[in-house]
């Protein structure tokens, strides 16, 4: 009896009925011998539960593309799934763009990234398209790359795979459209559908080498990492660093960077000297334990600047050398973070996604208010979930703010709207470390935003002698003081979610009202916008003015204290996370000074765990 014999009766005997049709066709599908031997491990030993676990449904697709766990099924991460995934949007990418069927193709470090890259890539040449990969041999981007390079290369899409500050056993499948910014719905949706329609694989065979040789000699697949790498560096030259402004030059060290374990300290290295004219050993230290792209993150429990310990050894090496500033990129470098150490304190403090945000856009509007040529009206924008500042900011400065969706696919996609209006969207932020500069790319990117810290950084310590804890006090004093307090906690079951949410609405609402007049004893709510029913309360007709989406969960609100001392302001968000089993919380205060803020953030934090989120009653965990 044959081996696939073997297998056929082994399934026919054991599987129970409802996995057989599944477990069938993965192992007609996969070509990949470590995760068809996954699946028959599984079965083997009779885990039913655990196979159901890994073919029953599919990983979803959503405007984030595909985000998971690397393990063999349906559910997970793997080279089946990335190539029915591949033909599914090269099939979508066909209707949409029959004229221009180009793709840019790029991937990380992490593992797998390469095999999943090759799947992508060879997929997209036998749908007959012209693949731009922008890797070559043992070497890897950082995820801005891709978009920059659909918007230089007028591709119709592009593909990343990374799995961007994830656990090392995760990756991803990022999808960019052709106007450079993450997917939005109904995309997401349509792409989904044709996925389904394309799960059986085109080819049954997956040794890609002679395809890539032939369609290689066939002008058909471009490897253009260094042409593109090259474009890049000369737009930041001429976009973002203005040319005799002061750097500083100290003689020593005078920062630290680390890449995480990512990807980008040799990108970072080639741009700040070439554009910043700093070289690594002499302007700046890198952390050595940190330099070499590592899928293992073996010095941090979880690779992402913004978790507590992260930045641990930049601190040490910054305190061994006498240096007050650190920098620090994700690992695909498309997020940003920094660290200064308080001067008055003598205390470390990173500063927050909101405080590196708000300096970014203090810095944009002076060099606006320089460019005395510039005609074009002034516009920035966040998240809904980022801070207030910035608006405030737009109030008295008199340039046009916007808040988006969460996410930067919504903060590009409304940046490339407003510039078609003739408006010069020179900056937009999140609050979870990601800034976007368009004259690069609509898309976050944390290179960028290093080039662009390290110039500002520079530049007002040489001219006006201030760091940026200094600006962020003469903010405070002209917008006044904001304090936030984002957290989350963390859920079992995704049906929680929904339960905790439907508590609110259904029982902790009067009847009588559509949304709670108060908040506790301490807080009444001025303002209610839950986009997931659709109801706003300051708008005219109770309509947000923001996309609604049933499938999620997302409540926004304003407070005032009972008892109020001025003109304090609290506002929130909770929502669902689309990519992680937690509720976010976002809390942001606006007081008259320090103090006040941050107690009121505090206190509101204590009053919705107590009101509306009830831990000992519902299991949410939280580490806050």
């Amino acid at each position: 009896m044959s081996s696939q014999s073997n297998i056929l009766s082994l399934i026919d005997e054991y599987v129970p009925e409802r996995l057989k049709v599944s477990c069938d066709r993965w192992l007609r599908y996969d070509q990949n011998e470590e995760t068809r031997s996954e699946i028959l491990t599984i079965i083997g030993r009779k885990d039913w539960k655990e196979l159901g676990n890994r073919l029953e449904g599919r990983i979803p697709f959503g405007t984030a593309g595909l985000r998971g766990r690397m393990e063999a099924g349906f559910t997970r991460m793997n080279s089946l799934v990335i190539l029915q995934t591949s033909q599914g949007l090269a099939q979508y990418i066909m209707e949409k763009f029959p004229q221009n069927l180009s793709v840019v193709v790029g991937h990380d470090h992490r593992y797998h990234s390469k095999e999943f890259a090759d799947i992508t890539v060879a997929t997209f040449l036998n749908a007959g398209f012209k693949v731009f990969y922008l890797n070559t041999e043992n070497e890897f981007v950082h995820t801005p790359l891709v978009p920059y390079s659909v918007d230089k290369l007028r591709s119709a899409c592009g593909v990343m795979i990374t799995a961007s500050h994830n656990p090392k056993d995760d990756n991803g499948y990022k999808v960019y459209y052709s106007n450079g910014c993450q997917i939005i719905p109904p995309h997401d949706k349509n792409i989904a559908l044709t996925i389904e329609k394309n799960l059986t694989p085109w080819s049954k065979d997956w040794n890609w080498k002679d395809l890539f040789s032939t369609e290689e000699r066939n002008g058909n697949l471009e490897f253009n990492g260094n042409k593109m790498f090259l474009a890049y560096v000369q737009d930041i030259t001429r976009y973002v660093f203005t040319n005799g402004s002061p750097m500083l030059k100290t003689g020593k060290p005078w920062f630290v960077y680390t890449p995480m374990h990512g990807v980008g300290h040799k990108i970072f290295g080639q741009i700040a000297k070439q554009v910043l004219g700093l070289s690594e050993n002499v302007d700046y230290f890198s952390v050595p334990e940190q330099i070499k792209p590592d899928p293992s993150f073996p010095t941090v429990s979880f690779p992402n600047p913004e978790e507590k310990g992260a930045l641990d050894m930049a601190i040490q090496l910054a305190e061994r050398e006498g240096l007050t500033l650190i920098i620090a990129n994700d690992p695909d470098a498309d997020r940003f973070s920094a660290a200064v150490k308080d001067k008055r304190s003598h205390e470390w403090r990173q500063l927050s996604g909101n405080e590196i945000g708000s300096l970014f856009a203090i810095f944009k509007l002076q060099e606006h208010k320089e460019k005395a040529a510039s005609r074009k009206p002034l516009a920035m924008l966040n998240s809904t979930v980022s801070s207030q500042m910035l608006k405030k900011m737009a109030q008295v400065e008199g340039f046009h703010y916007e808040e988006t969706l969460t996410g930067f696919k919504w903060i590009g996609n409304r940046a490339l709207q407003l510039e078609q209006q003739g408006y010069d969207v020179c900056f937009g932020y999140e609050e979870a470390i990601g800034y976007m500069f368009p004259c690069m790319e609509h898309d976050k990117d944390g290179i960028i935003a290093s080039v662009v810290f390290l110039h500002m950084y520079s530049k007002w310590l040489e001219l006006e002698g201030l760091g940026p804890l200094d600006v962020l006090d003469l903010c405070f004093e002209k917008y006044g003081v904001f304090s936030e307090y984002n957290g989350y906690y963390t859920v079992e079951e995704p049906a929680l979610i929904e339960s905790v949410f439907s508590y609110i609405r259904d029982e902790y609402c009067p009847k009588a009202r559509p949304y709670p007049e108060k908040l506790g004893r301490e807080f009444f709510l001025t303002s209610f916008r839950d986009l997931t029913l659709g109801y706003q309360s300051d708008t005219i007709d109770f309509k947000p003015t923001l996309p609604v989406d049933a499938s999620s969960q997302m409540i926004t609100a304003t407070l005032k204290p009972e008892r109020t001392v001025g003109h304090e302001e609290i506002r929130f968000t909770i929502r669902g996370s689309g990519t992680e089993p937690k509720l976010k919380v976002y809390i942001e205060s606006h007081a008259a000074n320090k103090e006040a803020a941050a107690n009121l953030a505090h206190l509101t934090w204590n009053v919705l765990r107590r009101e509306w989120f009830r831990p000992e009653i519902t299991g949410l965990k939280t580490s806050f």
